[in-house]
């Protein structure tokens, strides 16, 4: 027998030329009982539709199943929130904040601290006026010397008889 109509079909088929009507002829040609040793490589690839048993995946009573788990009234259950619950974001909000205040004012004390070691503190001069220096001390301190100065001036004064 010549079978070079299904070679050429099934070279066609390889480049995917081929037609539904010529790839029903490939899978009827395959489904036979004679098949030349040649093309019987090729048998598994189109007859595997006739052989296959069509299965229905879903039975007959899927849909009533699936309507009667949707329909179901689910219960809601309700949750009580304490207040101590509800304040708790609150609370680690301002831990945070505190945290960060904290340490933002640890590193502007480092800052504003005299470049001389801890243990040496006696030569310096606590008058002078430095930068980040309370403003309510330099006064007290402007404000301490001009009583002073007054008072020195009234005892220096000869009293009027």
């Amino acid at each position: 027998m010549d079978y070079r109509y299904i070679r050429q079909l099934l070279e066609r088929y390889w480049k995917c030329e081929t037609t539904l009507e010529e790839e029903k002829i490939l899978r009827t040609f395959f489904g036979q009982k004679d098949v030349p040793a040649d093309l019987l490589p090729y048998r598994d690839l189109f007859a595997y539709e006739a052989e296959e048993v069509k299965a229905d995946v879903l039975g007959d009573d899927f849909d009533e199943k699936m309507l009667a788990i949707v329909e179901e009234p689910q219960q809601v259950k309700a949750r009580v929130i304490t207040m101590p619950q509800r304040l708790k974001p609150l609370f680690k909000a301002a831990a945070v904040v505190a945290i960060v205040i904290t340490l933002s004012n640890a590193i502007q004390m480092s800052f504003d601290t005299p470049n001389e070691p801890i243990g040496n503190l006696s030569g310096y001069d606590y008058t002078r006026v430095q930068h980040g220096v309370s403003v309510a001390k330099a006064d007290s301190a402007t404000i301490d010397t001009m009583k002073q100065s007054s008072l020195q001036s009234e005892t220096n004064r000869p009293y009027m008889k």
